[in-house]
């Protein structure tokens, strides 16, 4: 929706350079002769023309002398520019009336009393004539129909001549708005015509009145089907059905232009219905030219409407408050879409331009206002102003990067993506994922998630957008254009934290920063992304300790640190982790320190049934899968198996020496007893062979 600019000019001007002047001849000027009217206006739309009846009376204030006498016989007199039909009568006489010039802002016509007008005396006249709508350009001033009544009632005296009114009168089922001009609120006859009146004028050449009334008709619509990125839109053109040319002229400049909108904005056509396009008029003082209403999928635009405000109301399907969610963005990207539409097109237009006369009324566009809220010069400042910054965002954006932009607002992709998630979901494929974690397969080489979600981003978040999705710096523009006093500050604050994050990124490598971050940033809390980043660069001053002592150990890192830390569990789980990981280092140190270079007899007997190495192996994988406890605990075998073989082999070599003693003492005396055995029984055979008689054998 924007301002109706060219109407409140066209208005203005009306008012200051069309209103009745009496240009008659040296003896009428002369304040001694003076015109009063009552002026009445009867609209009469069947016809195209308005009717106006004026009760002039005539008066001469000079007094004869005994050598003069003075009387009048004319009088000049300006109406509108266009009138016809002129006809005067009186009640004495045969008065004349006819054009002595006719310009473009008025038809002077000079009336001829029928006779002298004596000194001292008066005459009345009846004056009729008619202003005809003269057709033509859609904007005209005067346009009289049976859909729209749009004139100006001008009130009739010479000049310096207090007194007269001014009566205009309106067929039923009008809805008629006073545009300009001092009349008492309108009075409804029992025939249903609308009346207003002026009541007697102080100052009758002053007044001028501007009229637009509607009323309510069944459209004629015609239906055009646009292809924009190859699909098909319904578009439903309606117009007042007195005016065919504007449904002809609109469809044909929707069917051109929807396509440019398109390709420029870089994004199809999001809405699922079809697209509806009403004539109107101005409705109210503020005036407009055009309105989209994005929840009926319904345009309206004025009859009075040029290209430009067509444009700029198709180019509302796209901003419309669900890709951007400041007024002024929406409008001022609007109008730049819409005179870049027109030069794709070749459809000349005008835009709003930012005159030195609407920068007068310059304020910060944070503080432009809904629509009606504002006063008329701050609101037509707020469409010139946002128009400018849209063009020089442009300009320094380039189309293409400001498609990457819209893209990004369209699927809720806001700023600080981790480095390496995809930006476009819609170019990748992917699916939309809400939140930042590993992949399924846990590994480093699939896409990063984006982190999707976020609303139609304001004046923050567009400026986090552009200078992300263009690499250029858009905060100069934002100080200048944008942002309240009370709000500078927050620039400052955002300059620090975004080096702070973009140092903090680039260490990190890559480790992604928990979420929690991001989402700071996004939301301009500065304060708390800097204690985050504070406690961040902290956690990685961990992992720098971690990655250092593992390496000068030999070990492989475990990814538990790295997830400890992009979790969003808060940084001292990081911190436990770290402190943890340092204390299994230190005793996989401890116990590889304890390793024995050259193991004599004794450390290879307190060594048997042990296997350290095999111990410090296992503390060195459980280490870089993460498991602490597992990697401690073999650790801590292999320690003790080393620090206590010495001390273990002495002892197992004096149990195995006192042994071999003790047996061979054993068998000692086994072997004694065994040879005693052995001589008994000696003895015992000789004893017996002793005593046995000798046996001989005799042949």
């Amino acid at each position: 929706m924007r301002r109706l600019a060219i109407l409140l000019a066209l208005v203005a001007a009306i008012a200051a350079s069309l209103a009745p002047a009496m240009a008659p001849p040296a003896r009428a000027a002369a304040p001694s002769l003076t015109l009063t009217s009552d002026t009445r206006y009867d609209v009469d739309p069947e016809n195209h023309r308005v009717h106006v009846t004026v009760a002039l009376s005539a008066v001469n204030h000079l007094k004869d002398t005994k050598t003069h006498i003075y009387y009048f016989d004319s009088a000049f007199l300006a109406v509108q520019p266009g009138a016809t039909g002129f006809k005067i009568a009186a009640r004495t006489g045969s008065p004349q009336v006819r054009v002595v010039s006719a310009q473009a802002d008025r038809t002077l016509l000079r009336i001829d009393f029928g006779g002298r007008l004596p000194s001292g005396s008066s005459r009345t006249f009846t004056l009729t004539f008619d202003i005809p709508d003269p057709g033509g350009a859609p904007a005209r001033e005067t346009r009289i129909g049976a859909s729209l009544v749009t004139f100006g009632a001008w009130a009739f005296a010479s000049d310096s001549t207090p007194g007269g009114s001014v009566t205009v009168v309106f067929p039923p089922d009008y809805t008629v708005e006073l545009q300009t001009g001092d009349m008492a609120k309108p009075t409804t006859d029992a025939a249903g015509r609308t009346i207003f009146t002026s009541g007697p004028l102080a100052q009758p050449l002053s007044f001028f009145a501007y009229f637009i009334a509607e009323r309510p008709n069944e459209f004629t619509e015609s239906a055009r089907v646009v292809s924009i990125d190859g699909r098909p839109l319904d578009v439903s053109v309606r117009a007042w059905p007195d005016d065919p040319t504007w449904g002809d002229r609109i469809g044909g400049l929707l069917e051109r232009g929807l396509p440019a909108l398109s390709e420029l904005i870089g994004l199809p056509w999001v809405a699922e219905r079809p697209l509806v396009v009403a004539e109107a008029a101005s409705r109210s003082n503020a005036g407009f030219s055009g309105r989209y209403d994005p929840t009926a999928g319904r345009i309206e635009i004025a009859y009075y409407a040029d290209s430009f405000v067509v444009l700029h109301e198709a180019a509302h399907a796209w901003f419309d408050g669900s890709l951007l969610a400041d007024r002024w963005a929406n409008e001022g990207f609007a109008s730049w879409y819409a005179l870049q539409a027109a030069a794709a097109i070749e459809e000349p237009v005008t835009g709003d331009p930012l005159t030195p006369e609407l920068a007068a009324a310059k304020v910060p566009l944070n503080a432009w206002g809904a629509v009606g809220s504002n006063e008329a010069a701050i609101e037509d400042y707020g469409y010139a102003a946002s128009a400018e910054l849209a063009r020089l965002i442009a300009e320094r954006a380039g189309t293409v990067g400001l498609a990457r932009v819209w893209n990004a607002a369209r699927q809720g992709i806001g700023a600080y993506q981790p480095p390496g998630a995809i930006w476009s979901l819609a170019e990748s494929g992917a699916p939309a994922v809400s939140g930042v974690g590993m992949p399924a397969d846990g590994g480093r080489n699939s896409p990063i998630a984006t982190e999707v979600g976020a609303g139609p981003p304001d004046w923050r978040g567009l400026l986090d957008l552009l200078e992300e999705r263009t690499a250029k710096s858009y905060d100069d523009l934002w100080r200048s254009w944008v942002v309240r006093p009370g709000e500078a500050s927050l620039l400052v604050a955002r300059s620090a934290a975004r080096r702070q994050y973009d140092e903090l990124v680039a260490r990190a490598g890559d480790w992604q920063l928990p979420s929690i971050v991001r989402q700071a940033m996004r939301a301009w809390q500065f304060e708390q992304a800097t204690e985050l980043m504070d406690a961040a660069s902290s956690s990685l001053d961990d992992r720098d300790s971690v990655t250092s002592a593992a390496a000068d150990a030999g070990l492989s890192v475990p990814r538990a640190l790295e997830a400890a830390f992009e979790g969003n569990a808060g940084f001292a789980a990081a911190a436990g982790e770290a402190d943890a990981e340092l204390m299994a280092i230190d005793a996989y140190v401890q116990a590889r320190n304890s390793r024995l270079a050259d193991p004599g007899i004794v450390e290879q007997a307190g060594l048997w049934w042990a296997s350290p190495d095999t111990d410090l192996a296992r503390a060195a994988d459980s280490f870089a899968s993460g498991d602490l406890h597992g990697s401690v605990t073999a650790s801590a075998a292999a320690r003790i198996a080393w620090d206590g073989a010495d001390e273990l082999g002495r002892s197992r070599l004096t149990t195995i020496l006192g042994a071999t003693l003790a047996a061979l003492a054993c068998v000692g005396l086994l072997a004694s007893w065994i040879r005693g055995l052995r001589t008994r029984r000696s003895a015992r055979r000789a004893r017996r062979a002793m005593a046995r008689p000798a046996v001989r054998k005799e042949s």
